[in-house]
């Protein structure tokens, strides 16, 4: 089994970012099955975000124990179902003979060193047609002190995310969220250089930006964001 302790502070910071949460969930639900694998499930917002009634089953894999644990105690407490299970480690960790209809990675693959390596590895446990979902933050232009703090090697954008497409796969969806929030992290780029954004910061841009680019991101064709938002669907 893998351990890893997580090195980043956001988790808890943007716990209440309900207002993005829910915007990018718009995206991913459509392509929720029966099985899902969430790679890297930090605390378990995302997962409480998503995780409903319909699904057989959801797996929240995560390294660091601690972070598990929290996820643990939101099963216990009935916060999150019952169909949604646990497990701590990496990819390479899962049984060989699991197969999931979604593979979900929300902030994570900027994390890991190897992401294409990565991500052939997961399209592994796809069924046929199963969809791979990857959120992240767009532009490396944008890499600020704040990547560098909590562990980004990187930022994406159309090109580098699609050169890492899995084998076996086609991307179905690429997009850009968040256009407004794009001159948020460039005035943190070039003006602030904070490491760790405030309370207030977070609030200010969940509840007034996130509205904003959710008016402005289909007026400008998801063309622009501050994250981009991948979807494959492995092919065989």
């Amino acid at each position: 089994m893998s351990g890893k302790t997580y090195i980043g502070c956001e988790l808890k910071k943007f716990i209440l970012a309900k207002n993005w949460k829910n915007y990018f969930a718009r995206f991913i639900s459509p392509y929720v099955g029966d099985d899902i694998l969430e790679v890297g499930a930090g605390i378990g917002a995302t997962t409480e975000i998503l995780c409903n009634e319909s699904h057989k089953s959801w797996l929240c894999l995560e390294p660091d124990a601690a972070l598990l644990s929290d996820i643990d105690k939101k099963i216990e407490k009935g916060v999150l179902l019952p169909s949604c299970k646990t497990q701590q480690g990496l990819i390479a960790d899962l049984d060989k003979e699991k197969r999931f209809d979604l593979i979900i990675y929300i902030d994570v693959l900027e994390h890991i060193e190897k992401d294409a390596q990565e991500l052939a590895q997961a399209s592994q446990y796809l069924k046929a047609g199963g969809k791979l979902i990857v959120l992240s933050p767009a532009y490396e232009s944008l890499y600020s002190p704040f990547d560098k703090a909590i562990g980004h090697f990187r930022r994406y954008d159309k090109t580098s995310i699609s050169a890492i497409t899995p084998p076996a796969s086609k991307i179905i969806k690429l997009i850009y969220l968040d256009s407004l929030g794009v001159f948020l992290s460039l005035a943190n780029r070039l003006l602030l250089r904070q490491n760790t954004p405030s309370d207030q910061q977070i609030q200010f841009w969940d509840k007034i930006i996130i509205p904003i680019s959710q008016f402005l991101d289909p007026i400008v064709g998801y063309s622009a964001g501050r994250s981009i938002l991948c979807v494959w669907e492995k092919i065989k």
